[in-house]
């Protein structure tokens, strides 16, 4: 095995820089660094920590275009998506450094007893977080702000082809005025992760990406008696009932499917469809997607980048041969195109069923699975017919109607309704079922990884 990661532009299939692997003593000494700046860290006032939060957000501001720049070489998504992750992150810091003092604030309570409680949220130490490439900032901004605002210390595990964007990620925290260490990458393989999941002073570990990788860190964190959240992957069903605004439903569903190169966990995916407006969905649907315009990923007319990975792009590309293998029909797209890059064209599979990829997997980057459901009731059924539940969507013109087959049917952690977002900052973000645990956002991802301390002044 290599003892250095080499990143590869997806664009063109070249190297980018190499890094050397950390030794397992020198992450075991980044650790031992980190704790011992949280336990300084611990002492600070929550203003003095929005402070630097806050001042975070405009560093990373400041840098937007070259920090856009190097996640598009790093892996392919297209500018404008970069510069909207980037504004993202600004966001979270933002909402953190605005509320973060008030979510964890002290909360006095009078007992039944007569007496006084009073709970205290306390930081843990340091929080370890292994992420995935597809939002090489905002993946990690949105676990290790609230983390920091809560006082606790945070250790890094980048994906190995965004090693350089975990980098930049550090010089601009540092920058900003974090102290030195508090933030901390780490650049190991799997055996060394490994041991610092089990290391004493970390005290909880976070993790974004697949269901099988999830699994394997869970087990690893349960096993050494440390919490955890899991973001893990979907297959996001988004439904179109009769009702409908079929034009908005078909351009918004387009989005969704290609947004970040369609490599997002919470991307709509699956596309069930109501019997009576079917056809003139996927009418719509197939033409928009046969227009996207595929390509270089720095150009502004390019609405389509390449796969972050030569191994991502065979995946899906064998995903979508096995579901026509298993009676799956390709309606657009499905065809690796020739040339440098790692490319795919958007694809639309018709007469996706039970027992093909496309119906029962979660397919990472732009193939969209469309299904036929007989009516209202058959497309829930459909939509709820995974092991998955991340996201999903509902286009109908009753709003009421929509919002109640959210709250009531809906096994999945977020919906939208008439719309496609991947995330909201002042709103929970986390899953169901094979999609993970704990929440992110919204006042939720602060306290994931605090003690709740229960001090009881009785009578």
């Amino acid at each position: 095995m290599s003892n250095k990661i080499t990143t590869i532009n997806p664009a063109t299939g070249k190297e980018i820089t190499s890094y050397d692997f950390m030794t397992e003593e020198q992450a075991i000494s980044a650790v031992e660094k980190c704790n011992e700046a949280f336990l300084n860290w611990k002492g600070t006032s929550y203003e003095e920590r929005a402070s630097i939060i806050k001042n975070i957000g405009k560093v990373i501001g400041k840098h937007k275009e070259d920090f856009a720049a190097l996640m598009t070489q790093e892996m392919g998504k297209l500018l404008k998506h970069g510069r909207q992750e980037l504004d993202l992150c600004t966001g979270i810091c933002d909402y953190t450094a605005a509320t973060g003092a008030k979510e964890l604030a002290n909360e006095e309570k009078e007992l039944q007893n007569g007496g006084k409680g009073i709970v205290a949220y306390a930081p843990l130490g340091v929080i370890y977080g292994i992420q995935p490439w597809n939002f090489p900032a905002y993946q990690v901004v949105r676990y290790a702000i609230v983390n920091l605002m809560a006082g606790n210390g945070v250790i890094l595990k980048h994906a190995e082809n965004v090693t350089g964007s975990a980098l930049k990620l550090q010089e601009i925290f540092e920058e900003a005025g974090l102290p030195k260490n508090l933030f901390t990458v780490i650049i190991v393989e799997h055996e060394v992760s490994d041991k610092i999941i089990a290391h004493d002073l970390v005290r909880g570990v976070t993790f974004t990406g697949s269901a099988g990788a999830g699994r394997t860190i869970a087990e690893q964190a349960g096993k050494n008696i440390k919490k955890s959240v899991m973001e893990l992957g979907s297959n996001d069903a988004y439904i179109v009932l009769e009702d409908a605004d079929v034009e908005l439903a078909v351009k918004t569903c387009v989005n969704g499917r290609i947004y970040n190169n369609g490599e997002t966990c919470v991307a709509a995916k699956r596309f069930v469809v109501v019997e009576a407006v079917y056809d003139q969905f996927k009418k719509g649907f197939v033409e928009r997607m046969s227009a996207i315009r595929l390509g270089d990923p720095t150009k502004d007319d390019t609405q389509l980048g390449p796969m972050a990975r030569k191994d991502l792009r065979a995946k899906i590309h064998e995903q979508v041969e096995e579901s026509i293998k298993n009676g799956a029909e390709v309606l657009c797209g499905g065809k690796l195109p020739d040339g440098d890059g790692f490319y795919y064209p958007a694809t639309v599979l018709g007469n996706v069923k039970p027992g093909q990829p496309a119906y029962d997997d979660e397919l990472f980057g732009p193939v969209a699975s469309l299904i036929k459901a007989k009516d209202q009731d058959d497309a829930m059924r459909i939509a709820n017919d995974s092991r998955f539940g991340l996201g999903g969507g509902i286009f109908s013109k009753d709003e009421d109607k929509a919002i109640k087959l959210a709250q009531d049917h809906f096994d999945t952690g977020m919906v939208y309704i008439n719309s496609f977002g991947t995330a909201q900052v002042d709103m929970p973000f986390g899953g169901v079922k094979n999609s993970g645990y704990g929440n992110e956002h919204g006042g939720f991802g602060i306290k994931e990884f605090v003690n709740a301390k229960a001090i009881n002044i009785l009578k």
